[in-house]
């Protein structure tokens, strides 16, 4: 009913969720080569190795077939140490132009709409492009769709997880929208329900069963500090001797939250590419001395127990990991949209019969 070309697709996050939805998927593009054997392991769609400054519109018309409605969907990446604003910074490119770059993305991701001409498109990022004029010049582009977009907060999604994202749908076929899920619906989601019962482990271990399940290891002070850390609090709970300077700061004091353990029976923080260290932000585990590790991680971002992240043998690299993780599009908000969509597209056709 609904196929799909997946832009800026990682390891398949929005992809997995939208196929959940309903949306056939027919291809991810990513210029990140670590995306490829997680994203054809999990999804019945092939990867294509491509930055998209090199793709027209005609490239994407090849993956869609003739009668189908056509969905371009994307989460154009933002982030300072994203792939491809490290390319640039290695090319020495200035600050203020790789932030232009950053956000040109947003550009491409318009340029490749008005090209491919898909009936429907969707695109997940940051709240923080709304501030940003590349945004009212991305709507500016929509002006042949019937558009919605809002902040939302993916806990209310099943996303265990305080993770607010902007969603934008826009459709040929008519007023569409994201339906809300209301406060007293579901429950919100827990780290408990997520995570609880995974095989414990040592900071510096690895699960011999799943690489995945690895927890990075902890300096001598680390290990005291996570020790005297509790579930929900912040580093004012520890012993004066083991603050860290940037701490007695008076700037120290407006990042609470870093060296933090995460809590059962609450939603965990936003899981960011960083989120392997326990030092990062409130990444640590709520009884366990250690920070989460990558499974947990995905876990959080509502990848299956079961999903494929590594070929057998070979061992996870964090920052590689990470940032895949951290940067994907949470499975459970790709669902949602997917199924959004499908609905919309049976009304309107039951509208049009």
């Amino acid at each position: 009913m609904i196929e799909c070309v997946d832009l800026f697709c990682g390891l398949g996050g929005l992809t997995h969720g939208l196929s959940l939805g309903g949306v056939d998927v027919a291809a991810g593009i990513d210029v990140d080569p670590a995306g490829r054997f997680p994203y054809e392991q999990n999804n019945s769609a092939c990867f294509v190795e491509k930055d998209i400054s090199t793709l027209s519109g005609s490239d994407l018309k090849a993956h869609w077939k003739r009668g189908q409605c056509t969905l371009l969907a994307g989460c154009a990446p933002c982030q300072s140490f994203s792939t491809y604003s490290r390319k640039y910074r290695q090319a020495g490119v200035s600050e203020k132009r790789r932030a232009d770059r950053k956000w040109a993305l947003v550009s491409e991701f318009a340029r490749l709409i008005d090209e491919s001409e898909p009936d429907m498109v969707t695109m997940e990022n940051v709240p923080q492009l709304l501030d940003h004029a590349v945004f009212p010049q991305f709507l500016a582009r929509l002006s042949k769709y019937h558009v919605w977009h809002e902040i939302v907060d993916c806990s209310r999604y099943g996303v265990p997880q305080t993770r607010k994202r902007l969603v934008l749908l826009a459709s040929r076929l008519g007023p569409i929208a994201l339906k809300r899920s209301s406060i007293n619906e579901l429950p919100i989601p827990t780290v408990q329900a997520a995570i609880f019962g995974l095989p414990k482990l040592r900071a510096g271990e690895v699960d011999p069963n799943d690489a995945m399940h690895s927890a990075c290891k902890l300096s001598a002070l680390n290990s005291k500090r996570i020790r005297a850390s509790k579930p929900g609090g912040t580093w004012r709970d520890w012993p004066q001797s083991l603050v860290a300077d940037c701490h007695r700061k008076e700037a120290g004091e407006t990042y609470p939250s870093v060296y933090g353990r995460m809590e059962w029976l609450a939603p965990a923080p936003t899981i960011t590419t960083q989120c392997f260290g326990y030092g990062n932000g409130r990444f640590g585990h709520p009884e366990q001395d250690r920070a989460i590790t990558l499974r947990e991680a995905a876990i959080l971002q509502t990848f299956p127990r079961s999903y494929k992240f590594l070929p057998a043998g070979k061992r996870a690299v964090y920052s590689v990991m990470g940032r895949l993780i951290g940067n994907a599009v949470p499975v459970k908000l790709g669902e949602a949209i997917g199924v959004a969509l499908c609905n919309h597209v049976r009304s309107s056709q039951a509208s049009n019969t």
